[in-house]
Parts: C-alpha cells; structure tokens; sequence
C-alpha cells in the first residue's frame, strides 16, 4: 500500500459542532426508523458536560456519538455510523475515544434495541453488560431496549478486561 492510500484513508475523531448538524441528520435519517429531531441534538450539544463527538473521514462526516453526563453516570444517548461506512471501526474509534475523554473508570450506561446484534457486541467489546430490560422502548415497533451498563472492575488503565493468564509457579 503506498503511503498515499494510508493518508486517504485516516480517520479523525474531534467534538461535533452546530455545523455539523446537516450532515448528522442526513445520517440519522438513514439509521434509524425514528430518528432524533434536530432540536434534540441542539439541545446535546448545548449541555455544557455532555460529548458530542464526530468521526470524519477524507473530509467527510461518517459518524456520531453523543453521550450526556447525569451526576456521575455517562449516560450513552446515540451512536451512529452512515451506513455506507459500517463495519469498519468508526463506532469503535468513537467509543474510544469517549473513553479516553471521560476516564476509564467512568460509569457508563446505555439503551440498544434487543434485535441490534451488531451494537451489542460492539459494546460487550467495551465491557458494558446487559442489567435489564425497558419493556416496549421503541415507538416505531415496541421493541424492547436492552440496558447495559459499562463494568469498570477487572478493567486494567485502557479500559480493557483483564484476560487470566497462565498461573504462575507456585501458585
């Protein structure tokens, strides 16, 4: 690969701004069968403690993640990828990078729908567990949220799960 087709190909992670909102409703329109209004995502990112994050790529807005702190829990809003640019790492490299801005001890909490496979192994990935269930959370179909909340003991300092090792002698 030239060093060309590795600079075209970079992706950049940086807070969502007013300006991107055009091109984040394009895409939530896209993704979701009810997607946010636009006064939903003013409203995030007026909160002056949430995270709004954008990833853009060669230029482009491909993805978002809004994320809202309520006391002392992050509560995980939206997270959203266009859907011509999934299943590359987007979704990935935005939760990442969330982490590294509130801390990988943060508690985190979050809504999926039961039937989203894909973004429940995304965030099992991220250490979140399923803790519950909200009966009939979606207006579009009544399909039921599944809850997850982001376990932060046994995570070592990136947030990774601590993987046992091969016992040690004498032990």
């Amino acid at each position: 690969m030239a060093a060309t087709d590795i600079a075209h190909d970079v992706l950049r992670i940086r807070r969502l701004g007013y300006p991107d909102l055009p091109r984040v409703m394009a895409i939530e329109r896209r993704a979701f069968p009810t997607p946010w209004s636009l006064a939903m995502f003013v409203l995030e990112l007026s909160k002056p403690s949430g995270v709004c994050l954008t990833a853009v790529r060669d230029g482009e807005l491909v993805g978002y993640l809004v994320c809202s702190r309520y006391d002392s829990v992050w509560h995980l809003m939206n997270v959203s990828v266009d859907p011509d640019h999934r299943r590359v790492g987007i979704a990935t490299a935005l939760l990442a990078d969330l982490l590294d801005r509130v801390g990988t001890d943060a508690q985190l909490t979050l809504e999926v729908r039961e039937s989203n496979s894909p973004a429940i192994e995304l965030y099992e990935r991220f250490s979140f567990r399923a803790a519950g269930m909200r009966r009939r959370y979606y207006q579009d179909n009544g399909e039921d949220a599944l809850i997850m909340w982001r376990a932060t003991t046994g995570l070592d300092a990136h947030g990774v799960p601590h993987r046992p090792g091969p016992p040690r002698a004498g032990a």
